[in-house]
């Protein structure tokens, strides 16, 4: 919870052992103008706003759409779920505890309070972590096998079991306490004379919800990068290769994007954090509730960027987005019905009639149909339609239906990303 104010560190400290100057030491000297409140206020409710209606358009786009529906997108779906979660039930919390420095919410909505945050915020970040590690797959080694629907749920799984688990102390410790004059959610951690609980779950925490990921996504990217943008492209390529090369690219970019966003934001809570568990007497100036207010709003904004990122980043969820406000007049109209946002109906006519097309040519070239999946695991008929009727690029560009291409052989794939 957040150092604004001294809490009883352990067992030992105890209402009958306060010494007299209780008053002075549990007083609440952070007492803020009407107006600042007004500004804090503003500017937390538009987080709450941006982060809860954008991510749940996220969440709808890819949820809505099947083709929508790959292993990138089902994590950018866990992502979203934990950012909105955080946003709507912590943030407007966070900040009128901050603000009053008094807790009106009980004993069960501080456990929750202080438990739901470290969960939400590591499900988010291995979502990221689980994000580049499938780029890396798919982009170093394009022929090993990737992981399905089922798998990848069964990984959006086992993140939130794990971020539960880290969660947990946060939860058992949690407390409430009642003052001469307000009542303080705190963490009553334990006391051990071998060791220190509190600084070591706190490193933990910095190190497994931050570093340690980090890094990680940091080693992955390198990689992608050096492969995406160092290597030369051929000269005899074909146009197709050049889109798939331009759509890996712009994937990379806009998670790159979202990871440095992240990290950016968080950081400065960490390291106040950090700073408090070996400096606490500089937490009791007054100043250090604005430092606090601000560096708790940076870190909680962080929930409303990635809607945006992936507006301004990619053309499917930009026609999305458009879609989803085009009852707003400052909207422009967007080229929905031209992406590959199409309901399965839709799609599967298209694929209907592309088999019917194929039936009355003459083209010896067996294709390997199957079942029109739309996810990752079986796109080739659907990338085959496309690219040769309206080439529905991940970025949106759509190519001339009179435009021709070569059959392909028995053994060619294409593949596309989001």
């Amino acid at each position: 919870m957040d150092p604004l104010y001294k809490t009883m560190d352990g067992p030992n400290d105890t209402m009958g052992n306060i010494s007299s100057n209780f008053t002075d030491l549990y007083s609440n000297q952070f007492v803020q103008p009407v107006w600042q409140i007004v500004m804090w206020a503003i500017a937390y409710c538009s987080i709450v706003i941006v982060s809860v209606v954008g991510n749940i358009v996220v969440i709808w786009i890819i949820l809505a759409h099947k083709r929508m529906r790959t292993v990138t997108n089902y994590f950018l779906v866990n992502l979203a779920f934990a950012e909105a979660s955080m946003a709507a039930f912590n943030t407007v919390i966070n900040f009128v505890y901050s603000v009053h420095n008094e807790w009106y919410f009980g004993l069960g909505y501080c456990r929750f309070h202080n438990f739901f945050p470290i969960a939400a915020v590591f499900a988010s970040i291995y979502s990221m972590t689980a994000i580049a590690l499938d780029r890396y797959m798919a982009i170093i080694h394009p022929l090993q096998q990737r992981l399905s629907s089922t798998e990848t749920k069964l990984v959006v799984g086992v993140i939130w079991v794990l971020a539960l688990l880290l969660a947990f102390p946060q939860y058992f410790y949690s407390s409430t306490a009642q003052l001469p004059d307000r009542i303080v959610c705190y963490l009553d951690w334990p006391e051990y004379e071998i060791w220190d609980f509190k600084l070591t779950y706190q490193i933990s925490v910095v190190l497994l919800i931050y570093v340690f990921p980090l890094l990680i996504m940091g080693c992955a990217y390198m990689v992608v990068g050096l492969n995406l943008w160092a290597s030369q492209i051929p000269g005899d390529c074909t146009d197709r290769y050049r889109e798939q090369l331009t759509a890996k690219r712009k994937v990379v970019k806009m998670m790159i994007v979202v990871v440095c966003t992240f990290a950016l934001c968080w950081l400065p809570y960490h390291v106040y954090f950090l700073l408090h568990q070996f400096y606490p007497h500089l937490f009791e100036e007054r100043f250090i509730q604005q430092v606090y207010l601000g560096i708790m709003w940076l870190a909680m904004s962080s929930t409303m960027y990635n809607p945006i990122i992936y507006c301004l980043l990619n053309d499917r969820f930009r026609a999305g987005f458009q879609q989803a406000f085009n009852w707003c007049p400052c909207v422009p109209e967007g080229s929905y019905k031209s992406l590959e946002l199409k309901f399965t109906r839709h799609l599967q006519t298209q694929v209907s009639m592309y088999r019917v097309s194929r039936m009355e040519t003459t083209v010896s070239t067996v294709m390997p149909f199957g079942t029109p999946d739309h996810t990752e695991s079986g796109q080739e008929e659907l990338d085959f339609l496309n690219h040769t009727t309206v080439d529905l690029t991940p970025n949106g560009s759509s190519h001339n239906a009179g435009k021709t291409s070569p059959a392909p052989s028995p053994t060619t794939t294409w593949t596309s990303e989001d």
